[in-house]
């Protein structure tokens, strides 16, 4: 672990290094916080395993209460979770929700870190965690965030017992104690030693919870009272914990902002016990370090700060930058000056931004950028250089206060620039259980550092100072007015198919269209699409020409050379040649209100099922859940799909304000609800009757799985069934088939044991525990040495019709192109066609 990279260091200046697009002071009362956070010596790191497992109160109040330095570390990003925004999954939906972290961490001000554990959904235990975690790796990954960031206090989240409630939850504890033990042990992972030094924290503690029925805490464990009123802030650290963890959107985790103090509850773990507070035993101030004379400087500067007019601060807060250079604790140091620079800076009023007008860029091409710079301080701030890239350019400018000075400047992208996409995407992975990170010194991050940045040389005062300012992209939006994000680098030319995925029946000629997206002014001269799987080019065609214009390329792949493909799911990828250089990724973009864009690249590739795939209906109702990918694939499968409104329920209604609107869904050859529909659509209690009065009279009604949380519908069924956190996690678990002969099983397509074959993740989950006798389980399926589960598939005639009720995972199965899948759900869709 830990190859050696190159570092610059900048010697005789001070450096602020900042990640955010634009460099913007802090408001007062965030300086005078940070003031105060750098007169305490203390550092906690909170650690669970996903996004969302934080106590964001105990956080709000460590940060903002007790001024210290507080992280989280996430062990995974998320990625194995459920998305109710849209259909991302995977990677993508960890993409999102790190960022839904981050910005968190913006409300709350604690650091983020993480390790390179997928989180590859639920698991029951430890032990079926770790067989898809190298537990050693992810041990690795702590120690490093441990020494890197120098925490005190650690403290977890969730116990090592089943008490967690989530294999990966365990997982975390068992981590963080390991961790402890070795992160101060020199001979534990020396090739981080490169980079940090040894350090141990004093303590391991569990924050014991509350959740539902589960209750571990104890009068007998330290007590912390939170939940306080910071006049700062407008509002106490339980509302603020609300805001903060509300931003989880992918997970619909809303939280109430919480009003009044509330008890913390902590049991020892590991190290020295605390008897009374958090951080007995751990040096909490510059006095207790041996430099009293920077506490007494902190007093002065924090005793005398002027809210309306903070740079008065600077003569005082430059000579105690002077003091912290003297300390011999090269780590302290080092942690203080970055804090103390960047409240200088703030102090000064400055604000600086690179734009250009233009989303996208291609590594070679020019592009013109504004350099946007003001100071609001009265003694001036002096531009002295800007390094453009690699050109530098003096110009030994005063920054009047309140006068903008704008620059124009040609920027030259270097041809060997990187695309932009998050630094754990840009290789596959190596196994499934951990991202491949391609510089060591990047793991713990939660993104990387953009490369591309103008280096600003500043003198404030006599002081030298740095300041990173990254490429960006600005642009004034009609409703959420200047957006500014960071500039996306792309490829010159970029592939992707029309469809994310493909179907083709036995027989059939396989149609799919290529879109080739064209980036770059570059004129490109000639061109050769090439469509491969396995090596072998099935299709493709000469551009001889190309008027830097995007376009479509149409293939037709025969039957005879599908036939000969001995497969159910094929992978094809493509790939473009022009003028010698072969291109062949595909771009993928989200973006979120609430988030700013984000991007990353895979193999222009696309799914093809194929096989004996029937179905035998024509026109599908949808009740839109959770986003999921079900709609389209229909719509791919040749099945008109309508996504119900108000209006498909009510349009109709006859004088007795009831039964007209049947005849509106009675249209539809069967209606289905999305994932977790009763948790997201509120009118769904309204619409049941209807859906109920469409079955009686002969209609197909298909439900995905629901939480028994959030619902809008207290009865889900027609007969009565109750939901539990009963579920399969192993994708491979062996099927039992309790009625090999009905129809669901048999029509239109003959449903076997393959079908099952190729799941991914899971087999389901929030399986019924009971249900009405009306209702006819279909399956049995139960995870490694568990009691045997019948509640993935619940059966019900009803009038005419019928109702099917199924918690099994098509909403991951349809999207990987699992063929046996499909061929089940659309049998579940045919129902009322046998």
């Amino acid at each position: 672990m830990f190859k050696k990279v190159s570092t610059v260091l900048i010697l005789g200046l001070y450096t602020v290094f900042c990640s955010a697009q634009q460099v913007r002071p802090t408001k007062s009362s965030e300086i005078y916080r940070e003031l105060k956070t750098l007169k305490q010596l203390p550092k906690v790191l909170y650690l669970a395993a996903h996004p969302d497992d934080e106590n964001t109160g105990l956080l709000s109040w460590l940060i903002n209460n007790q001024n210290v330095e507080t992280g989280y570390l996430s062990l995974t990003r998320g990625d194995g979770g459920q998305n109710l925004l849209g259909t991302e999954q995977g990677a993508a939906l960890g993409l999102i929700r790190t960022h839904e972290l981050l910005e968190a961490r913006k409300l709350d001000g604690a650091q983020q870190f993480f390790t390179r554990a997928i989180d590859f959904g639920f698991s029951k235990n430890t032990t079926d965690t770790f067989k898809q975690w190298d537990e050693n790796s992810i041990i690795a990954d702590v120690v490093w965030v441990i020494r890197k960031f120098r925490p005190d206090v650690i403290i977890c989240r969730f116990p090592p017992t089943a008490a967690a409630g989530h294999g990966q939850h365990a997982a975390s504890a068992v981590v963080a104690e390991k961790a402890f033990k070795l992160a101060g042990d020199k001979t534990a992972f020396p090739n981080q030693l490169k980079y940090v030094t040894v350090w141990q924290p004093k303590r391991v503690l569990w924050n014991t919870f509350r959740f539902g029925a589960v209750n571990t805490t104890a009068e007998n464990q330290l007590k912390v009272t939170v939940g306080q009123y910071d006049a700062q802030l407008g509002m106490g650290y339980g509302e603020l914990a609300g805001l903060s963890r509300s931003l989880h959107k992918s997970q619909g985790a809303g939280t109430q902002s919480v009003a009044g103090i509330k008890t913390e509850y902590f049991s020892h773990v590991i190290g020295e016990p605390a008897k009374a507070t958090l951080f007995d035993g751990v040096v909490k101030t510059w006095t207790a370090k041996g430099n009293a004379d920077i506490d007494q400087s902190l007093d002065k500067i924090i005793s005398a700060f002027n809210f309306n007019e903070p740079d008065q601060s600077l003569p005082a807060l430059l000579a105690l930058r002077k003091k912290v250079m003297e300390l011999k604790d090269v780590d302290l140091k080092k942690d203080k000056i970055a804090a103390l620079d960047n409240i200088i800076v703030s102090c000064a009023g400055f604000m600086g931004e690179v734009v250009t007008n233009q989303a996208e860029a291609v590594a070679g091409d020019h592009y013109n950028f504004r350099l946007n710079l003001i100071s609001r301080a009265a003694n001036p701030v002096v531009l002295e250089n800007v390094k453009w890239l690699s050109r530098s350019e003096s110009f030994n400018r005063k920054l009047s206060k309140d006068s903008l000075i704008t620059i124009q400047h040609d920027i030259q992208i270097p041809a060997d620039a990187a695309l932009t996409e998050p630094y754990w995407l840009a290789k596959s992975p190596t196994n499934a259980g951990a991202f491949s990170v391609p510089n060591d010194t990047l793991i713990g991050l939660p993104e990387a550092e953009s490369p591309l940045n103008v280096l600003l040389s500043l003198k404030i005062d006599s002081d030298n100072f740095q300041v990173k300012l990254p490429l960006s992209f600005k642009k004034l939006d009609p409703v959420r007015g200047d957006v500014v994000e960071a500039l996306r680098i792309v490829p010159a030319l970029e592939l992707k198919f029309t469809q994310p995925l493909y179907l083709v029946k036995e027989n059939e000629d396989l149609h799919l269209n290529l879109n080739v997206k064209v980036n770059s002014s570059k004129k490109f001269s000639n061109g050769k699409v090439n469509l491969m799987y396995n090596g072998e080019r099935l299709g493709g065609g000469d551009l001889k020409s190309m008027n830097g214009q995007d376009f479509t390329v149409d293939y037709v792949i025969p039957k005879s050379k599908l036939t000969s493909i001995n497969t159910s799911r094929l992978q094809l990828d493509a790939n473009f040649v022009a003028d010698g250089v072969t291109y062949n990724k595909k771009q993928v973009l989200i973006q979120y209100p609430h988030l700013p864009s984000l991007q990353y690249f895979t193999p222009a590739t696309v799914a093809v099922m194929k096989g004996d795939i029937q179905t035998k209906v024509k026109k599908v109702g949808y009740i839109q859940g959770a986003g999921d990918f079900i709609p389209e694939f229909l719509r791919i499968a040749g099945i008109q799909v309508d996504v119900l409104k108000d209006e498909d329920f009510y349009g109709n209604l006859d004088e007795s304000g009831g039964k007209g609107s049947q005849n509106k869904l009675s249209q539809y050859d069967a209606i289905v609800l999305g994932v977790r529909a009763n948790n997201t659509e509120k009118k769904l209690g309204r619409w049941m009757p209807f859906l109920w009065s469409y079955v009686k009279g002969g209609g197909n009604l298909v439900m995905q799985y629901n939480t028994n949380q959030d619902t809008t519908v207290d009865q889900l069924g027609i007969y009565n069934f109750s939901i539990a956190n009963k579920r399969v996690t192993e994708e491979n678990a062996d099927v039992k088939f309790l009625n090999p002969n009905h129809k669901l099983l048999n029509f239109p397509n003959k449903i076997t044991a393959d079908d099952f074959k190729g799941w991914v993740q899971e087999r389901g989950a929030y399986f019924p525990a009971q249900w009405d006798a009306a209702y006819e389980p279909l399956f049995e399926m139960h995870d490694t040495d568990e009691e045997p589960l019948q509640g993935s598939t619940l059966y019900a005639k009803y009038g005419k019709g019928n109702f099917i009720y199924t918690p099994l995972a098509f909403f991951r199965q349809l999207p990987a192109g699992n063929v046996g899948a499909a061929r089940l759900f659309l049998n579940f869709l045919s129902a009322q066609k046998n």
